[in-house]
C-alpha cells in the first residue's frame, strides 16, 4: 500500500517562493489524494480477484495509472525542491550534460520554462534522460500520465497543476515557474543523473 512520504524540509522553508499554506495543502491534501486513490484501486482489484468477480479493467487501470503517476511525480517533486536559503546551481556532470545537450544552461532554462508554461490544462514539465540516445530531453506530461517518453528516466519535475501554485500566484503560472528556479535541489537532480 502507498503512504504519504514526509517532506525533506519544513513546510515554511520554501518561502517566499512557495508559502507554508500552499505547500501544506499541496502535500497533505493533493498528494494524499493520490495515495488514497491508488490504494482504493488496489483494494478494488484485490477484491475482484479474491471473489473472482468482474471488474471494468479499462477503467480500473486508467484510474490506477492516474493515481500512481500522481503519487510518483509528487515524490520526485518534493526531492527536487530545496529550502530557499540554500540557493543551489547545477554543477559537475549535470552542468556539463545540460551544456552539451542544450548548448547552454540559459537555453535549457528557457526550454523548460516554455514547456511548463505551455502545458495544456493541468500537468508537468520534466527534464529526462533518454536511455536510448543518452540525451537530456524536455517532456510535457499532461495530467499525470499522458505524453510521456516510456524509456526515459525523470531527473527534474515541475508541477504546473493549479493546486501547486494557486494560493500564492493565482492564475499566473509563468510567475510560479519563474520562482521555481530559486528552489531547485540541483544535487538531487545530479544524483539521479548519476544513478
Amino acid at each position: 500500500m502507498y503512504k504519504l512520504p514526509d517532506l525533506p524540509y519544513q513546510y515554511n522553508e520554501l518561502a517566499p517562493y512557495i508559502s507554508e499554506e500552499q505547500l501544506k495543502i499541496h502535500h497533505q491534501k493533493h498528494h494524499q489524494a493520490y495515495v488514497i486513490g491508488a490504494n482504493a484501486v488496489f483494494e478494488k482489484l484485490e477484491k475482484a480477484r479474491k471473489e473472482n468477480s468482474e471488474i471494468d479493467m479499462k477503467a480500473a487501470l486508467k484510474e490506477l495509472s492516474f493515481h500512481v503517476s500522481g503519487y510518483i511525480l509528487h515524490n520526485l517533486l518534493w526531492k527536487n525542491l530545496a529550502p530557499a536559503k540554500e540557493k543551489m546551481e547545477p554543477g559537475g556532470e549535470l552542468k556539463k550534460k545540460i551544456e552539451e545537450d542544450f548548448s547552454s544552461f540559459d537555453r535549457f532554462k528557457k526550454e523548460l520554462t516554455q514547456a511548463a508554461t505551455s502545458v495544456e490544462g493541468s500537468g508537468w514539465a520534466a527534464l529526462v534522460l533518454d536511455k536510448e540516445s543518452k540525451r537530456l530531453l524536455i517532456m510535457q506530461i499532461e495530467k499525470h500520465n499522458l505524453n510521456t517518453y516510456p524509456s526515459s528516466k525523470i531527473l527534474l519535475v515541475l508541477d504546473v497543476w493549479e493546486h501547486a501554485y494557486y494560493l500564492d500566484y493565482k492564475n499566473d503560472r509563468a510567475k510560479f515557474v519563474e520562482s521555481f528556479w530559486n528552489i531547485i535541489n540541483w544535487k538531487e537532480v545530479e544524483r539521479r543523473l548519476e544513478e
